[in-house]
């Protein structure tokens, strides 16, 4: 159902829109696409209830990489995990809002700080804050599960 701002909903038609297809997504194909995109969402766990933030981000040799704001909820988030890092997803998508035709893909794997402080200063060069606060950290995200499918014009 939709919601409209006058409060009322209108009832999605069931079953497929004519003339469209969703295709799903080969993993290779999804994270080239999801390095096209130029901005993402990660979605993570902050006191036990999801949280979302949009982040810009850099595909590097199949790991997404988003630079963190200092004293920001994700730089914390990090900060008091050790080891394998902590779960999150990360969504990108490009959808045309007048033709509803696109793609969007989900990767969800392990984030971790990136602690080299070559790799840090190549990826300040590489992400430059949306925000005009301080971005001294970034975070590794190494997918383990890659899902994503692409709305096409075409018969079913």
């Amino acid at each position: 159902m939709k919601s409209h701002p006058a409060g009322a909903t209108t009832a999605s038609p069931a079953g497929s829109v004519p003339g469209r297809r969703m295709e799903e997504l080969g993993t290779d194909e999804a994270l080239q696409l999801l390095g096209t995109a130029e901005l993402g969402r990660i979605v993570f766990t902050r006191h036990a209830l999801p949280a979302v933030r949009p982040v810009n981000h850099v595909l590097d040799a199949g790991d997404i990489v988003v630079r963190v704001q200092d004293g920001s909820t994700l730089a914390a988030l990090l900060a008091t995990q050790q080891g394998a890092g902590v779960v999150v997803a990360y969504e990108a998508d490009d959808i045309d809002t007048g033709t509803h035709l696109g793609w969007s893909v989900v990767a969800t794997g392990y984030a971790t700080a990136v602690t080299d402080p070559d790799e840090i200063e190549r990826y300040a060069h590489l992400l430059e804050p949306w925000a005009p606060r301080s971005a001294s950290g970034a975070i590794r995200i190494r997918p383990d599960l890659v899902t994503g499918f692409r709305l096409r014009e075409g018969a079913p």
